[in-house]
């Protein structure tokens, strides 16, 4: 009996870890197009002991410590709200803008995987 409570135990454990590893998994993302609007994001994540933060190039004070399980899917709202406001679909091309509404540069959607990318992660 002890040895059947052990497995039950373990087996539980194991499922529930892997519950919570799928859940805070970010979502998968076109490299090449993700890598180009990086350089634009004003978000970023900071390595620190306790896990990672998430920090604005453009304000110092911009500081969030969400719990290791949501931090990216925090990130990832902050993302697509800047996206929202800063980035256009015309055609088959992605035009980042500024506050002011000037165009900072111009990313050209190739394949339709990267068109499908923009509209599912970002909503455009």
């Amino acid at each position: 009996m002890k040895k059947l409570l052990f497995i039950a135990l373990s087996a539980g454990f194991l499922i529930f870890a892997l519950a919570a590893y799928m859940q805070s998994r970010p979502t998968p993302k076109n490299a090449r197009i993700y890598q180009a609007l990086k350089a634009y994001s004003p978000y970023y994540l900071e390595k620190r002991f306790g896990g990672l933060q998430i920090r604005s190039k453009t304000d110092k004070g911009f500081k969030e410590k969400p719990d290791n399980a949501e931090v990216f899917h925090r990130f990832e709202a902050l993302e697509k709200a800047w996206a929202k406001k800063h980035l256009n679909l015309h055609g088959s091309h992605l035009i980042v803008h500024d506050l002011n509404g000037t165009q900072l540069g111009v990313i050209e959607l190739k394949t339709p995987d990267e068109k499908a990318f923009v509209h599912t992660y970002y909503g455009l």
